[in-house]
């Protein structure tokens, strides 16, 4: 029973409601050199374990270091962050980080040796990101810059690396698909960030809601959405052939749920459930785009 409690409190650590941002936008890299005939699978895989790796590896790096620079106390009302509650030691979560930056170093080898020097860059810059996340002298999520991370790493880069590994070339259409995923991952941290938005404020946690305030976070979040939902709209005005990807412009109609209790005002547990529905949303608008983006009209 020790050993299943053990392996439910890593679960609760590796936050899994949050790992679509990770697997949303390796489909989508996948599915643009698909419609090329360049796709190569056994590089898409690894990078999808990379993907999904470096967001474990930075939830580790956030759950240490928000408890140790006191912004998870037993106030939070979000999921319960394990080395704070004490399910998971301060020194076997250095072992987590430590395991997971290993795995990561061995599936990026043979990515590397593809990819040459960028994806090494990509790789590097990528981990050294989601450390200094939440940790270090300089945290970008403590100084109102995690939206801007999120956006660029979990959208453009995560995408448009995907893709290079496959054709060895990059375009704009591809670092335009990129932006739909990551606005979508910035909704769902723009959730975390509003219900977390007291406890973060008396920890001096800068998170842009902190700064500027909820209804700032709201609008973010009602940002990120329609932005996300346009994509192939801006991508066909921009000279692409027009293809049923165009059909995630549908995920506003799921979308009004999470709006509505958002811009209305809803905070605590509802925020928790508004989350994993956001990461949902994204998961889904990832398939979508990735399957349409095969048939042109």
């Amino acid at each position: 029973m020790g050993n299943m409690n053990s392996i439910n409190n890593w679960i609760l650590a590796v936050r899994p409601k949050t790992l679509p941002a990770a697997i949303g936008p390796v489909l989508i890299g996948f599915a643009l050199a698909f419609r090329e005939n360049a796709h190569h699978t056994i590089s898409v895989l690894l990078a999808l374990t990379v993907a999904v790796l470096i967001q474990i590896g930075t939830n580790l790096v956030n759950d240490y270091s928000d408890f140790r620079k006191g912004a998870d106390t037993s106030d939070r009302i979000g999921p319960i962050r394990v080395t704070q509650a004490g399910l998971i030691t301060s020194e076997e979560m250095k072992i987590g980080m430590a395991v997971v930056l290993l795995l990561i170093i061995l599936f990026s080898i043979p990515l590397i040796l593809r990819g040459g020097t960028p994806i090494l860059i990509i790789g590097i810059i990528s981990v050294i990101s989601g450390i200094i996340y939440t940790a270090g002298p300089f945290p970008l999520g403590y100084k109102g810059l995690g939206d801007i991370f999120v956006l660029v790493f979990f959208g453009p880069v995560a995408v448009g690396g995907t893709y290079y590994l496959q054709t060895f070339e990059l375009n704009p259409t591809v670092l335009l698909s990129g932006l739909g995923p990551g606005f979508l991952s910035m909704a769902i941290l723009c959730v975390n960030n509003l219900r977390d938005y007291n406890n973060d404020k008396v920890s001096k946690k800068n998170t842009l809601v902190v700064l500027f305030g909820k209804s700032f976070g709201k609008y973010e979040y009602l940002f990120s959405i329609i932005i996300s939902s346009v994509i192939p709209i801006l991508i066909f005005i921009l000279g692409e052939k027009i293809n049923y990807s165009i059909l995630v412009i549908l995920i506003l109609i799921p979308a009004i749920k999470p709006l509505k209790i958002i811009l209305n005002g809803g905070e605590g547990v509802i925020l928790n459930e508004m989350l994993g529905y956001t990461g949902k949303l994204l998961l889904v608008y990832s398939i979508v785009y990735s399957i349409g983006w095969q048939f042109v009209f």
